[in-house]
Parts: C-alpha cells; structure tokens; sequence
C-alpha cells in the first residue's frame, strides 16, 4: 500500500518538538492559578490554548510514527505498538494520581490547610478511599488539572482501528470524525465523570483535533497546502486571532469588555473548553497555518541554541507533561503558604520550566546510556519517526525517543 506521510524517514519536524515543549512550559504556568504566571500562558490571548496544540501534535506524530509501523508489519503488528505505547501512557497518569493525591492530603494536614483539598478536588478520596481509588483506575476520577492523560489514553487507546482505515480512506474518516464530532455536542456525548458530572475534555469532541492531526500527516497537508499559501487566509487569520484576543482579554479587563455589545461578548464567554467550541477550533487551525507559513520546516532559526530547552522539552514530552503537572500544584501551594507578590509568582514559575528543562534533558540522556551495547557495533541509521513517538525504540534509534 502506498501512503503519502507528510515527511520521508530522514527528515525530523523540530517545529513539533519546539511547539509542545511550549505548550507545556505554558500549561504548567496556567496551573499554578496566580494572576501573573497566567498571563504567560496561551489562554488569555486567544480561544485554543496549549492542550489543544498538545492534543493536534499527539495526534500527527501519532499518525506518523505508527502508521508507518502499520504499514511494515500489519495490523496487529501495529496495534501491539500502539496499545504498549497506551499502557505507558496510562500507567504515567497512575503514577502521577497516586503522588498528586497523596502530596495533596499531606500538605493539606501538615500546614492546616483544609481548602487545598476541596479546590483540587481530593474530598472524594477522604469520603470513599477504595471507591475512588477504583474510579480513579477507571479514568473516572480526575483531581484538578489531571483531565489531559485520560483523553489522551482513551484517543490512543482507539486509534489502531481509525488508523488502520485512515491509511486506506483517509478522507472518509475525516469526514466521520466531524461527524461524530458534531453530533457529540448536539446530543451531549460525553463521559461520566465521579463522583459526578462529565469529562472536562469531552473525547467525542477533541478526537477532531487528535484526527485532523493524524488527517494532515497522512497526505491531508497537501491537500490543504493552498491554504498555507493564500494570502487571504493569511489577511483572514491575522484578523481572526485578533479578534480572538480582543474577546479573551474582554473577559480579563472590564474596560475593554465595555466597547463591545453584550451579545457579542456573551457568544464566545465561558470559552466553551469541554465540547471544543467550533471558534476554539477554527483558531488552532488558523495557529496551524500561519505558523506552518511563517516556520517553514528548513527554517534556520529552529536550530538556534535558544530553542533547544525547548525542542529537548518536547522530545520527551510525557515526562515533561506530568511533572509539570505535579509543579502546577507545587507552586501553587508554595505562594499560597509564604507569598504571592510577583517576585515570589516569578521565582516559580522560572523554578518550575527550570526543573520540566532538566527532567527532559536527564531523560534524553537516561535512554541514551540505557542503549544495549549491540547498537555500538553496527549502528543502522535512527529511524527518527518512531523516535519521535516516544515509544520503547529498537536498537538503532534509542537514543531519540520523543515525543508522542
């Protein structure tokens, strides 16, 4: 079967790398919950912030990597490599669960403060232990800001089959997954949450993202590559994420908010984050474009010493991820028990990029020393796609394990 990937074998996307390293430096810094680290982050500028970047990118190296696995081995060959990879996935989220539930409970009694356990959502815990726990395995149960890891084991978990048919109809599951997409917010589609409520992410609804990703780097990029090209996209985008920044910031200042009529206000706020709301994604998509316009793939600047904490940040994405997660919590009790002048909200955030940086690079260096000794003998050129899944590589390309 010939399928058109979006990039031969040879050739690494740093703008994947550098784009998600970002989006998790900025997502830990709208963790924390403080009014000067926010304002650093994706959310107060625009309708998508970084999950949904983080979402679309899992979504095309995903596609990238796996489906050339489906494609030299079969199926199942493929599928084995996927769920191993979901398994990591999964057992990552446990892992962080079990240290974020416990700092939580420890901190909360230790320094008397009881209100930590109710804002990050650690009241079920105390009421219904073994209950919870449960739920908690079930991907049911999510504390606060731990909603990201269970979307992405569930789109992982469901991609073998919609890779599989993407690699023969590509269009067709497109097509589907708009669909679904559309008919999960007309009908409320989503999954039950404990001890109540919903999924914070729907995955009936943020599967477009994790597809279109997938779409794009299957041969739909060029498909679509006019758009990247038209200069009335490019006229339309500026002013889109104008506009977008205008109404996100309208929610932030009273005065701003005060130019425009209710009604246009009250059409984009709250930013209807759970279902993705269709502005949420046509600005992702319009980000997509203008960056894939302005960054080109050969851009000399992505090799720039500036951007490597960056690049090093995405390449091991998942570790990154969840100790990022575990700082969020971290920083905001820190401010919380001394002081959250902005000096104070600074050192914090700068600490917390500070540690996700060297966790990245420990890791990138763990997997280089862990390479066997048999792949110092003859080495095979790295195949840098299935490095840039992050799966457990083969001999040849352990020491680019990345980013998916």
């Amino acid at each position: 079967m010939q399928v058109e990937l979006a990039l031969p074998p040879s050739k690494r996307d740093l703008r994947l790398d550098l784009f998600r390293g970002l989006a998790n430096w900025l997502m830990f810094l709208g963790h924390v919950s403080t009014s000067v680290l926010a304002w650093f982050s994706f959310r107060n500028y625009g309708f998508s912030d970084g999950a949904d970047l983080f979402v679309f990118i899992s979504g095309y190296t995903s596609a990238l990597v796996f489906g050339r696995r489906m494609l030299e081995g079969g199926f199942v060959f493929g599928t084995t490599r996927l769920l191993r990879r979901v398994w990591q996935i999964y057992a990552a989220h446990i892992l962080l669960l079990v240290f974020y539930l416990a700092s939580v409970h420890l901190l909360s009694n230790s320094f008397n403060a009881p209100g930590l356990v109710d804002r990050f959502n650690v009241a079920p815990l105390l009421n219904a232990p073994v209950e919870t726990i449960t739920q908690g395995l079930l991907l049911r149960y999510k504390p606060l800001n731990l909603d990201v890891l269970p979307l992405y084991v569930v789109l992982m978990g469901a991609f073998p089959p919609v890779l599989w048919l993407m690699l023969r109809h590509r269009n067709w599951v497109m097509l589907g997954s708009v669909l679904l997409y559309l008919a999960a917010r007309q009908f409320g589609w989503n999954l039950p949450s404990y001890p109540s409520g919903v999924w914070y992410f729907n995955p009936f609804a943020w599967q477009l993202l994790f597809v279109l990703g997938a779409w794009l780097a299957l041969g739909g990029a060029n498909t679509l590559h006019f758009l990247v090209r038209s200069r009335a996209v490019l006229v339309f985008g500026v002013a889109y994420l104008v506009f977008a920044a205008v109404m996100t910031l309208s929610g932030l200042i009273a005065e701003l908010q005060a130019l425009f009529p209710r009604v246009l206000f009250e059409a984009f706020s709250p930013n209807d984050k759970t279902n993705l709301a269709p502005y949420r994604f046509l600005h992702l998509a319009i980000v997509i474009i203008l960056g894939a316009r302005f960054i080109p793939i050969d851009a000399v600047g992505l090799q720039a010493a500036i951007w490597k904490p960056l690049i090093k940040c995405g390449q091991q994405s998942l570790e990154v991820f969840a100790v990022g997660i575990y700082l969020s919590f971290i920083g905001y009790f820190v401010l919380k028990t001394t002081s959250d002048g902005i000096i104070a909200q600074l050192l914090v955030g700068t600490a917390g990029i500070a540690i996700m940086t060297a966790v990245a690079y420990y890791r990138s260096w763990s997997k280089r020393v862990e390479k066997p000794t048999h792949a110092h003998a003859s080495p095979p050129t790295v195949d840098r796609f299935h490095a840039a899944a992050g799966e457990p590589a083969r001999p040849a390309d352990r020491a680019a394990v990345g980013i998916v």
